[in-house]
């Protein structure tokens, strides 16, 4: 790749991440049930950037993203970023992958049921380590929340931004690889 196509790819990348941040910034649906779990569309942009670029370009995606939501955006601190970018990353590195080897709209579904499966799995671990520190809560009251609040959250989360990706990445990809 020369620096010419480097510079397109960054610069498209950028792109992905800035609908990203407004995206998270126009959409901020609280879950009824834990509304310190929020819903946003944010994952969209970073999910289509690593089908179409790949799971390490979704990564850096991933990474600028979560920064910005973080430190920039007034979100969640340190621990917002961390749980952004494992959360998002391990979607991002296992989808993209797949997707990657097999680029059809049968491999696009088996690498967006992957990364739902491996996003929401994660977020399970992470959670149980993290949101008793974050939330100052007892391990336990965490522990009771996981199958009929986090488990449900991520799927939907998730899910939701798989469909949309799926739905929406053809039509975006021409734009993205011209």
């Amino acid at each position: 790749m020369n620096h010419s196509e480097r510079t397109i790819k960054i610069t498209k990348m950028a792109m992905l991440a800035a609908i990203s941040v407004v995206l998270v910034l126009l959409i901020r649906i609280p879950y009824p049930p834990a509304p310190f779990l929020v819903y946003d569309p944010a994952d969209i942009p970073i999910f289509i950037g690593a089908f179409a670029f790949g799971p390490l370009a979704g990564l850096a995606l991933t990474f600028a993203v979560s920064f910005i939501q973080a430190f920039v955006l007034g979100g969640d601190g340190l621990i917002g970023f961390f749980m952004h970018f494992v959360s998002t990353g391990a979607f991002v590195l296992a989808a993209g992958y797949i997707y990657k080897k097999n680029k059809t709209r049968k491999s696009a579904v088996i690498a967006l049921i992957c990364g739902t499966i491996i996003m929401t799995v994660s977020m399970l671990l992470w959670n149980l380590l993290i949101t008793p520190i974050f939330l100052g809560v007892p391990r336990e009251a965490v522990i009771a929340m996981l199958g009929t609040i986090i488990l449900p959250f991520n799927l939907l989360k998730a899910g939701i931004n798989s469909i949309v990706t799926f739905v929406t990445y053809k039509s975006i990809a021409r734009f993205l690889h011209k």
